[in-house]
């Protein structure tokens, strides 16, 4: 029988985020989908693993309201969806959030001694590397503490803003769907809590439009005979199936080898060019 979607809801509200949460009663879901609008009307996806119960999406504006709808990915069918609501907040000026903290630590004394806050974790040096002329890899580590997840922000080709949410154990993310010859920005927040910290900052030129996977090879002989380089993975066949008003379920094959993940790339009904990262076991996704 179906797995069942159980309650939506929101947690953890900042003036540029919000976390959401939900269970599954019955079942398990191969995947999850959360679809939103973002500050300029526009449809935005946030791909989730079925594993998770809980997801930080970022780039929200502040003091404004949102429609969250989740649905559940089971084989070829996507189930859904369930929703929640939820206001960012609003953002305070500097002088009166100041005053207010310091009227707070003078005059509210607690009942009770509390415990001593932790301290906030702290975020070390971005890197690119691996690049390609459509394809950055990024690297950094985290000098103290944890993170809940963090986001890379950077702007496109067409100069629009691009958020990528990392979960909070990933150390390394590679950002797909750039354009030849062309130098970026990219900015590494960390979430922690309610409060994003950051950014660590790294500039990237993506390769020419000619080049291939052999242009991240060093050109320097190495010191030591190397073994022989394994032999690429082929691509099948990409086929579409179970095509509603508004989704479409895409299936392939690897004819030969593994892949370490897929990505979809398409344009969405304002022209927009949209990317959809897919782990390297999975044969199907559907495109919401």
């Amino acid at each position: 029988s179906q797995p069942i979607l159980g309650e939506l809801t929101a947690s953890h509200i900042s003036p540029n985020s919000v976390q959401l949460e939900w269970s599954v009663p019955k079942g398990t879901f191969d995947s999850f989908t959360v679809q939103y609008r973002d500050g300029q009307g526009q449809p935005q996806v946030l791909p989730v693993d079925g594993t998770s119960r809980t997801v930080t999406v970022p780039g929200l504006s502040p003091s404004r309201r949102y429609k969250f709808n989740l649905y559940g990915v089971w084989g070829r069918k996507r189930l859904g969806p369930v929703s929640t609501d939820a206001v960012t907040e609003g953002e305070i000026d500097g002088w009166m959030e100041v005053y207010t903290l310091h009227f707070l630590l003078t005059f509210a004394a607690p009942s009770e001694p509390e415990e001593e806050a932790p301290s906030p974790p702290i975020l070390g040096k971005l890197t690119a590397s691996h690049i390609s002329p459509d394809s950055v890899q990024l690297e950094w580590n985290v000098a103290e503490g944890n993170f809940d997840s963090f986001t890379v922000q950077y702007r496109d080709g067409q100069g629009q803003p691009q958020v990528l949410p990392v979960d909070g154990t990933s150390r390394t993310v590679t950002v797909p769907g750039l354009s030849p010859s062309r130098r970026y920005k990219f900015n590494l927040y960390g979430v922690w809590g309610r409060k994003r910290l950051g950014p660590v900052s790294t500039d990237a030129v993506t390769g020419e439009g000619f080049c291939t996977a052999l242009c991240s090879v060093p050109l320097a002989a190495p010191s030591k005979p190397e073994e022989e380089a394994p032999s690429q993975p082929i691509l099948g066949r990409l086929t579409a199936s179970h095509v509603s008003p508004n989704s479409i379920q895409l299936e392939w094959n690897v004819a030969e080898g593994n892949f370490d993940s897929f990505i979809v790339q398409y344009r969405d009904g304002q022209g927009q060019p949209q990317v959809l990262p897919v782990d390297g076991t999975s044969r199907t996704v559907t495109v919401p």
